[in-house]
């Protein structure tokens, strides 16, 4: 028996670079866009979630730096406490305004506002019904929460519809949790469905809009727009990171829900609230999301430019179906993703390979993005094709 409690740290981390699903961090230098810095090489950004452009964006630092001036650099507390500003407050009504709902609560990430959120509003008593693809932090709010978690295949209604008759009536209260865009794959889930079975077998929805936001829909208001499900009874949980530019995450709901949350729900009672830049960046955003919507059309027009580029040059390419800016093809193991994705780096392009455990099978994920030029797009495709015809894996 080994005396020493930590060795096992090791052993696991050699069992990690054995399956190839070792990961380390790459540094980006200067700002964020279309093409940046990474490890002394310019190459074209298809890794980026700043759909949009506006990470960047100089009204976004303006904003953030008068936040500063006016208001420091950190909230110093928690939002009952004396982290409170009312920066906040709007962004939270602009965050509602957006959503079409009764009222917003902004958490510190949305990883926290997922978290808070479903452990806040069912217990042990409770069910929870979760897509299998669903986000990190829906599958840990889950857990937290201690609720009876039941994972249904993944955008599989019918398989769905079966665990409702099953275990629904089992339990004093049952949330449906899924994400609306899913970020490794790119496909929706199908949100009119979900919310019919949830009116139906008496079950809130929560739905996290963290990758549709700014993106899908008419106004950018997400996948609850996009469907045509604005008004109808449901959770909506984003974050301010992807299209918006900044940092931290939401909660958009009934003025009853919200404030429910900002009694019981613990990673928005115990955290130190969002810094003034955060916030303020975040509150920039959303107002540009709402007076430009050529951003959105130019995103739009680039994702359709690149699909079409793949129809007509990589007819082979394994495609997962998707209906966003997000892009993946299948590799056949983790191996092959990772010689693909040094092969589009050494090319210039930086896509990354996404493995085993963050998702089943191996893959390169392409996030397009609006500030893209036709030229961008172009040169990743040439390069995807190159991998083809050097070793047929893709």
């Amino acid at each position: 028996m080994n005396n020493n409690p930590y060795a096992w740290i090791n052993e696991s981390l050699a069992t990690i670079h054995r399956a190839d699903w070792y990961r380390c961090v790459q540094t980006i230098h200067g700002a964020p866009g279309a093409t940046v810095v990474l490890s002394g090489q310019e190459v074209i950004n298809f890794a980026s979630n700043d759909y949009l452009g506006l990470a960047g964006d100089e009204r976004l630092q303006i904003a953030a730096i008068t936040a500063i001036q006016q208001f420091g650099t950190g909230s110093t507390g928690s939002r009952l406490i004396s982290g409170h500003r009312e920066i906040h407050r709007e962004l939270e009504q602009g965050i509602a305004s957006t959503k079409q709902t009764e009222e917003a609560l902004v958490f510190s990430s949305g990883y926290l506002a997922n978290l808070g959120t479903i452990a806040a509003i069912v217990g042990k008593r409770d069910l929870i019904l979760s897509d299998e693809y669903n986000h990190s932090s829906l599958k840990k709010g889950a857990i937290l929460s201690g609720a009876t978690v039941v994972e249904y295949p993944h955008c599989n209604t019918a398989a769905l519809l079966q665990n409702l008759q099953q275990y629904r009536k089992n339990h004093r209260r049952c949330l449906m949790i899924t994400d609306s865009v899913f970020s490794m794959d790119g496909d929706l889930c199908p949100l009119p469905q979900l919310l019919d079975l949830a009116e139906e077998f008496s079950c809130m929805l929560l739905l996290d809009e963290a990758h549709a936001t700014g993106v899908m829909g008419d106004t950018g208001a997400g996948c609850v727009e996009h469907f045509g499900c604005t008004g109808r009874e449901l959770i909506q949980i984003g974050t301010l990171s992807k299209a918006l530019g900044s940092l931290g995450g939401y909660v958009a709901g009934s003025s009853s829900l919200i404030d429910f949350l900002r009694n019981r729900a613990p990673s928005w009672i115990y955290t130190t609230a969002l810094s003034p830049a955060d916030t303020a960046a975040a509150l920039a955003a959303v107002k540009i999301v709402r007076e430009e919507p050529e951003r959105r059309s130019q995103l739009w027009q680039n994702v359709n430019y690149l699909k079409q580029l793949i129809t007509e040059n990589l007819p082979n390419l394994k495609l997962l179906p998707t209906e966003s800016p997000i892009l993946c093809f299948q590799l056949s193991n983790a191996a092959a993703a990772l010689t693909a994705g040094k092969h589009l780096r050494e090319s210039g392009i930086f896509a990354p390979a996404i493995r085993p455990p963050t998702v089943s099978t191996s893959r390169i994920r392409i996030s397009v993005m609006a500030t893209h030029e036709l030229g961008h797009i172009q040169k990743l495709v040439e390069v995807i094709k190159s991998i083809e015809e050097l070793d047929h894996k893709v």
